[in-house]
């Protein structure tokens, strides 16, 4: 028998999330008998103590005797429980420096670690995320910001409605002018926000009819990595050579910002890529995108106009691309930017019944059967005090700490 705690997300600000709902729990125990589950009590959970009660599992305020220990996003450091196993997302793997101090605090509580974001495949692809829920939640607040903008329509915020089946409803009131729309990504996010563009019936079409044509109706273009870079010897190359090595590569995005009025960014960039486009390239003439939806949402980096995240109080900002500053969103001749980073926070009941599904069916049999695939295994990044070999290239950052010592 395993003894599993869904914990209470005290991560400021709060994050409605949790990793099973409580139908998916029962799911859980009718498919693994001897998977325990606990609750612990949660004033802002989008399901309600109450519903988990209901549907007969134990909510209580301490969750320690607990062996398995399930969030989702970072859990403060004062706490952690020591000596316990934790799956959330900890925002480690980049060696981001906001997070240094809680592994630092990870591994001096002796706390075996699995982190949500490295929960893949043998072959390095992502099982579990909410990537779909960053890709519907983003394009839809796209067009909000449109609509806004232009005086268009009046599109209530994504959090103000029960679900995603309200949020649909809310889209099929409006109406889209004949703009053309360039949606970049192959993954769980670009698919998300393809569902909201074709829940519009907007037309999509090729590169070539998008480059070349005019329409009379709303278009839109599907793009991945060779679509928007070339090259730089001006020979064809491959998915594959481009993520190896993207230093032979550089952008060819301006034949699509030239001819753009919205871009959502539904893509995943790699370090090393070439940018899409430059602060000096919004300011040219060629340049016509005037809003986007950045769901990426890499500050500083491959999109110009992305200078910081924004938050769902408040999603939009505008760029002004003579001064690269930030200027109110409704300016005339700035570039409109959505760029909230927890897109997902806003639906969080589809989003939470979506990731249980992923986690029930990849994570928790892996307990179960001696982990027979390896989910288990590739996800983990701490144990006994140390780095696993997998992620030992972090040694240096959390040595890099003086507060190390601290955290216990």
């Amino acid at each position: 028998m395993i003894k599993f705690a869904l914990i209470k997300e005290r991560k400021t600000p709060p994050d409605r999330r949790v990793v099973f709902s409580p139908e998916k729990l029962k799911e859980a125990v009718k498919l693994l008998p001897e998977a325990v589950f606990e609750v612990e009590s949660s004033d802002i959970r989008v399901f309600t103590d109450a519903e988990y009660l209901e549907a007969g599992f134990e909510v209580s305020q301490d969750v320690s005797n607990c062996d398995v220990l399930l969030g989702v996003k970072e859990v403060p450091i004062p706490s952690l429980i020591p000596n316990k196993k934790y799956f959330f997302f900890s925002h480690t793997i980049k060696k981001q420096p906001y997070n240094k101090d809680l592994l630092s605090a990870i591994l001096k509580n002796n706390i075996e670690l699995y982190d949500h974001e490295v929960i893949v495949k043998e072959n390095g692809h992502r099982l579990i995320g909410f990537g779909r829920y960053a890709g519907l939640v983003g394009a839809y607040n796209g067009f909000r910001a449109m609509g806004l903008r232009d005086g268009l329509f009046d599109l209530p915020k994504a959090e103000n409605l029960a679900d995603l089946k309200s949020m649909l409803a809310e889209l099929d009131k409006i109406s889209i002018p004949p703009i053309k729309i360039l949606l970049t990504g192959s993954g769980k996010v670009a698919h998300g926000a393809k569902e909201i563009l074709d829940h519009l019936k907007i037309k999509k079409v090729d590169v070539s009819a998008y480059l070349n044509q005019e329409f009379k109706e709303p278009v839109y273009c599907l793009i991945d990595v060779l679509d928007y870079n070339k090259r730089l010897d001006g020979t064809k190359g491959s998915n594959k050579e481009f993520y190896i090595h993207p230093e032979k590569y550089t952008s060819n995005f301006m034949r699509f910002a030239g001819v753009s009025d919205m871009f959502i960014a539904g893509h995943f960039y790699g370090d090393g890529a070439p940018v899409f486009f430059t602060r000096e390239q919004t300011n040219s003439p060629d340049f016509k995108i005037k809003l986007i939806a950045d769901i990426s949402c890499d500050i500083n980096g491959p999109i110009a106009s992305t200078i910081r995240p924004s938050t769902i109080a408040y999603p939009f900002y505008g760029y002004n691309p003579k001064t690269g500053s930030e200027v109110d969103f409704r300016q005339e001749g700035a570039i409109t930017v959505m760029a909230v980073d927890n897109l997902p926070c806003e639906l969080p009941k589809d989003a939470s019944e979506g990731f249980g599904e992923m986690f029930l069916k990849h994570v928790i049999p892996a307990f179960f059967n001696d982990d027979k695939d390896g989910i288990l295994s590739r996800a983990k990044m701490t144990e006994n005090g140390k780095l696993t070999p997998r992620f030992q290239y972090l040694q240096d950052f959390v040595d890099d700490n003086p507060k190390i010592d601290e955290y216990v």
